[in-house]
Formats: structure tokens, C-alpha cells, sequence
């Protein structure tokens, strides 16, 4: 079967990576369709073939800067007409970078759209657009059942296929008090409430990891938190990971799922999660931690304070953590993708 995974302005490439790859090792033929990742470099393909061949000006002139959108959007109308003229057993899109164009493409292979982020912020209040845009697709993947439920609103039958851990090389050498905020920083994943957690447990730390996308302005000054920022190297990666003894991620119900948190679980590092969108599913189902009301910082507090001042609680967390990290792998991924191409081939 031929596969082609595209994700335009290169969002996921790590996503991309362990799914092409692990489509590969189940015997597709796959080719990546991306752009080149502006943060760093990309994982070296695995079996399978990749082509950084959109947005060549925007992606390699600009980071973050709002300079590069006009640019980018210009550069957009290639990405649709080549969307629109892909031929393969089945296209696999993983990002709608400019919705409002997308919504009008017509596809000549069978294709598949994954809602990462059910309502991309930038448009989330423009439900009749993604209603247009989701009804190009034959199929369309989210990561929980939760994610399931809001498309439904939408007249969406989306497919269920939960989000794999990402591979870890993290080993145990915490203190028993580590906190850690992974991932790019951004407004709804709420990193003044694990600043705030941090100071009210006078026995936490508090690591900070990841690339800002956001003024830091105050958040700077608080105690006991130690700031490492920028993208994050593989090694500083995994460094930060074994050093944690609690992930958390009190975050605004603006995804599906979470990157970060599957790359905690895939280091068998425990986690705290506020309960919006799918996030709460993982850790509830393997018993990873804890999920608290969405936005109760008393109740974000004391699940705290229940791992780092609890060893039998941690030690069952941790057990949890790596039931998961067993259980939601790529190949299991992978193959319920499959399944769901065969039924479009």
C-alpha cells in the first residue's frame, strides 16, 4: 500500500517520524510530504522516503516572527494544488495550515485527516469552516474519546486512535521533588499554575523545558524553578525527563492530546493533568498519575503533594507510567491505521 503523510508546515515532525516509520516496518510504502522544520533538525527517515518541498522560502526565513504569515500564506496555494493533485492508496493529511483555502480542496486519492488540535485556536470559533474543511476527508482520526465526542457536535464520525508514547532514553535519577513543564511554551498550557503549585510545596523544584512562544514577563522571577529554554536536544531531552519525578500539564482544553505528555509517559514519568479535551484518558486509564478539575489549583496542588509526599502512591503512578509506555506503542498505532486505510483502498 502506498501512503502519503503530509503535514505542511511541519508542526509534528517527530509525530510524523514514529508513525511513517512504523507504517514502514508494517509494509507501506511511505513518503513524508513536509517542509523544513524551523527549530532544529528533523529525525533521519526510517524506512520510509521524506520531501521538504513546501513553503521553500517562509520555513528557512523566519522562526516565529509574524513577518513570515503573509509570506507563508502566499506560499500556501502551491501546498493546496498540491494536496489536491497527490495520487496514493491513501493521503494522509496532518495539519490544515490555512483552513480557509483548505476547506475548498478536492482530492484525487482517498484521504484521511488527524485533528490533533480538534479547533486550532486561530479559528476555533469558526465552527462552519472546519465542518467544511473536516467533510473533504473520507476519514478522520483523533487521539481520544473525548475528541471524538466534540466532532460529533460537528456531524464528524471521527476514528479513535490514541496517541502512542514517544521512545524515551530517560532513566530514573530524580530527587523525589522535581516538577517539570515540557514542551512549547504557550498561553493555554498554563505554566503560571505549575509556578504557582511549585511555590505553595516548599520542598519542589520546578524545571521549565521548552521553546517560549509567549512573553515570559514576570514568570522569570519566581523560586526554585529552573528555566531551560530553546528546543531541546534529544540528550537535554531525556536528561530533563530522568531528572523529573512529576510532569505537569494544567492545560486550557485547546487539543486533542498531548505531545508533551506522551513523551513524560514514554520516559515512565508519572503526570498530573488538569481534566480537559483527551488529556485525562492515558493517565486515568493506565493509573500514570492524576487528573483534577481544569483550573482548581487546590486540587492540582494536593495530587501534588499525594505523589512526592506519598512513596506507594508515586511507586503506583510509576507503574502506571510504564504500562503505557508498554502498551501505546507506534506498531499498535500503526497497525489500527492500516485498518482504517483498507477500508478506503
Amino acid at each position: 500500500m502506498r501512503v502519503l503523510l503530509a503535514d505542511p508546515p511541519a508542526f509534528t515532525p517527530w509525530y510524523d517520524h514514529e508513525l511513517a516509520a512504523a507504517l514502514a516496518r508494517a509494509g507501506a510504502d511511505v513518503e513524508l510530504l513536509t517542509s523544513r522544520f524551523r527549530f532544529g533538525d528533523a529525525p533521519a527517515p526510517a524506512g520510509y522516503r521524506r520531501s521538504e518541498r513546501w513553503y521553500p522560502v517562509s520555513s528557512r526565513l523566519f522562526r516565529r516572527s509574524r513577518l513570515r504569515l503573509p509570506l507563508k500564506a502566499a506560499e500556501h496555494l502551491a501546498v493546496a494544488a498540491s494536496l489536491a493533485r497527490a495520487r496514493a492508496d491513501v493521503l494522509h493529511v496532518q495539519w490544515l495550515a490555512l483552513p480557509q483555502v483548505d476547506a475548498r480542496l478536492r482530492f484525487r486519492s482517498p484521504s484521511v485527516f488527524t485533528a490533533h488540535d480538534l479547533l486550532p485556536r486561530r479559528t476555533a470559533s469558526r465552527r462552519d469552516l472546519w465542518r467544511r474543511a473536516l467533510a473533504r476527508f473520507d476519514r478522520v482520526v483523533v487521539h481520544s474519546q473525548r475528541g471524538r465526542e466534540l466532532l460529533s457536535e460537528l456531524g464528524v464520525d471521527a476514528r479513535v486512535i490514541p496517541h502512542p508514547v514517544y521512545p524515551s532514553g530517560a532513566s530514573r535519577a530524580d530527587d523525589g521533588r522535581t516538577l517539570l513543564a515540557l514542551g512549547v511554551i504557550r498561553p493555554y498550557k498554563g505554566l503560571a499554575d505549575s509556578i504557582e503549585v511549585t511555590r505553595r510545596i516548599a520542598s519542589a523544584r520546578l524545571v521549565v523545558a521548552g521553546d517560549p512562544a509567549m512573553p515570559l514577563d514576570g514568570l522569570r522571577d519566581a523560586e526554585r524553578v529552573d528555566w531551560r529554554l530553546g528546543y531541546l536536544s534529544q540528550q537535554e531531552l531525556d536528561r530533563a525527563l530522568s531528572e523529573t519525578t512529576v510532569a505537569l500539564f494544567p492545560y486550557r482544553a485547546e487539543l486533542d492530546q498531548s505531545g508533551a505528555l506522551l513523551q513524560a509517559l514514554g520516559a515512565g514519568v508519572p503526570a498530573v493533568v488538569y481534566d480537559v479535551a483527551g488529556l485525562a484518558e492515558p493517565v486515568t486509564a493506565y493509573g500514570a498519575g492524576r487528573a483534577v478539575p481544569p483550573g482548581d489549583l487546590d486540587a492540582l496542588e494536593e495530587a501534588v503533594r499525594s505523589l512526592l509526599e506519598d512513596a506507594d502512591a508515586l511507586a503506583a503512578a510509576r507503574a502506571g507510567a510504564e504500562r503505557a509506555r508498554r502498551e501505546l506503542t507506534w506498531d499498535a498505532a500503526a497497525a489500527a491505521h492500516l485498518d482504517l486505510y483498507r477500508e478506503l483502498a
